[in-house]
This record gives structure tokens, C-alpha cells and sequence, in this order.
């Protein structure tokens, strides 16, 4: 009793909250359903000392870059091109790679499509527009083969899924979409041509580069390094869990929104391939030689008019 009455009257004195260290709260923007949302249900099966999750579901990309930019979420997932364009108008946003995962270039198993010098005069369907990063580094690989894809190629522009719905009625030859959508074409027996690493590669660009990042400002991101660490550290974690355990995986299934077996596996399989291993100087020199091509290739246009990549675009953790 009085030990509790000293207990007390010392919490009135000196704030009981005090004794426990308040944990950092991180509000992160995702699509549902999307693959950052796999990874951090599995990363909340493990308790975190350092931070506290608050997610906030998305419609879509736009609307995560919206979001962050107006101050409505602290991080979230999108690529270091976008961070490089900002950071030229003033803006301290910057990025730390989530994937190494990219898009792919599908036909069908019969499709006599079997190199990027087959889709001369053929009728080729692509994910996103016409500044789609993997569409201008594809037409790059081709010039290397002399073959002018822009010119020679029936071009289709259109989200995703209808891009999908477009090579499974035979209106298009090929298709060059994102990863997941790629692998779930992959699942019923589409052949994959084609992926990013394999376009830049091809480019002479030999590290992986990751495509995708979490995205926040650096003046947050300094004011809560320990917190920002420790999320980073549990993502990589969390990751590893979906890619080593059953168990882990099982519990994300309905994420995916597949049931089928094939599809499933292809998912992971693809996923799973996506871990960033290495991320160091080389690599970052070798993102910015990818902006030095999407640069030109885009006529300025996806990258802005900054000749360089913006110094402070990826963030180190210290």
C-alpha cells in the first residue's frame, strides 16, 4: 500500500507516461490490397518498440502522392524519379528502396513472339502511358536490334487490368505491364520475354536498381531516425517472413485476392524476387545513369528539366 501511494503521488508529480517511452507514430499511405499492404500485415504480427503504425488505405498511386505532399501521411511507396523531380523545385522529400521487383514483357505460350526483335509490326499493349519508365528503356533496348518500336509497333495505352484483358482476347501480341499483373499472366501460362532488370541489363546497367521506395520528407525522417530505422529494419524482416514461412504467408493470402494455387505461387515466387539486397554507391550511381536515359528518352518530360539527378534523392540511414 505504500508503495502504490508513493507510486501515485510520484506520477503526479512527474507524468506516468514519461516511464515509457512514447513510440514514434509513422501514418503510412498504401493502396489496399496492394503489396505493401502484404508486408505490413505481416510486419504487425511482431510487436515494434520504436514505432506505431497508423495506415491509411489509398485509391490509388496519385492519390499517395497527394496525400504526402499535403502532409496527410508521413511515408509512402513510390519511385525516386518522382523524388528527384520534386527535390529540384525545393522540396526535401526522399527515398529508401522497398523492391526490386519491375514490370515484364508477356505473350502468350504459342505467341512466335520470342525477342523484342519479334514485336516488329506486331500489336503491342503497355501498362500506363507513354512516359511508362519500362515502355521508353524497352524502346532504348530495341533501338539496339535497329528496331524502331515507336514507328513499328500498334501501340495500346491503358491501365493494367485492361491491358490484361486486351492479350487475353487476342486484341494485342504482347503486353508490357506491371509485375504482379505479369505474374498473374505468367500463372495461366503466358511466357515472360522480358522484365525491367533484363531491359536495363541489356542497357548495360548491371546492378539492380530498385524501382520502388518508401518516400517522406528528410527533415521528418531526421527528427525520428531511431523510429524511421527500426521501420525499415521490421519491413525487411517482415518480408523475409513472407518469403521463408508458410505459416506468414497463409495469413496474407486473402490480401492477394486469389484463391488459385498457381497464381499464388507465382505471386510469391515474383514477390520474392524482389528483395533489395544490396543498396550502396554503386547502385546509386547506377540510378543515376537510369535517369541520365529516361532523361533523354523522355525529351525532359518524365524527369524534368534537371540535367542530374538530385542530390539528397535516396537517404542513408546514419
Amino acid at each position: 500500500m505504500k508503495f502504490n501511494a508513493f507510486f501515485i503521488s510520484l506520477c503526479l508529480f512527474v507524468s506516468c507516461s514519461s516511464y515509457a517511452a512514447e513510440k514514434t507514430v509513422i501514418r503510412i499511405g498504401v493502396q489496399a490490397f496492394g503489396t505493401v499492404d502484404w508486408e505490413l500485415a505481416a510486419l504487425q504480427d511482431n510487436p515494434q518498440t520504436d514505432f506505431q503504425l497508423k495506415i491509411q488505405h489509398l485509391a490509388n498511386a496519385e492519390a499517395g502522392k497527394i496525400a504526402l505532399q499535403s502532409g496527410a501521411v508521413d511515408m509512402i511507396v513510390s519511385d525516386w524519379i518522382w523524388v528527384s523531380r520534386l527535390r529540384a523545385t525545393g522540396s526535401d522529400f526522399t527515398f529508401y528502396p522497398y523492391s526490386n521487383t519491375s514490370g515484364a514483357l508477356v505473350v502468350a505460350k504459342d505467341s512466335p513472339i520470342h525477342s523484342i526483335k519479334d514485336l516488329k509490326g506486331k500489336r503491342l499493349g503497355i501498362a500506363g502511358g507513354e512516359l511508362d519508365k519500362n515502355w521508353l528503356l524497352l524502346q532504348a533496348l530495341a533501338k539496339q536490334e535497329h528496331l524502331d518500336l515507336n514507328a513499328s509497333a500498334e501501340k495500346v495505352f491503358g491501365a493494367p487490368p485492361l491491358i490484361t484483358e486486351q492479350i487475353k482476347q487476342n486484341r494485342v501480341d504482347a503486353t508490357l505491364t506491371y509485375w504482379h499483373f505479369a505474374a498473374r499472366l505468367e500463372a495461366q501460362g503466358y511466357r515472360q520475354i522480358i522484365d525491367g532488370k533484363g531491359i536495363l541489363k541489356g542497357l548495360g546497367i548491371q546492378e539492380d536498381v530498385p524501382s520502388l521506395g518508401y518516400v517522406f520528407k528528410q527533415s521528418w525522417a531526421n527528427e525520428h531516425k531511431q523510429a524511421v530505422n527500426s521501420f525499415f529494419n521490421a519491413s525487411k524482416q517482415a518480408k523475409n517472413q513472407l518469403c521463408t514461412s508458410d505459416t506468414a504467408w497463409q495469413k496474407i493470402v486473402p490480401l492477394t485476392k486469389e484463391n488459385d494455387a498457381p497464381t499464388l505461387a507465382k505471386l510469391r515466387q515474383r514477390y520474392c524476387e524482389g528483395g533489395v539486397e544490396q543498396w550502396g554507391q554503386a547502385e546509386q550511381l547506377a540510378a543515376g545513369h537510369i535517369y541520365s536515359m529516361l532523361r533523354s528518352l523522355s525529351n525532359n518530360q518524365l524527369t524534368g528539366q534537371s540535367e542530374n539527378l538530385q542530390p539528397g534523392t535516396f537517404w542513408s540511414i546514419e
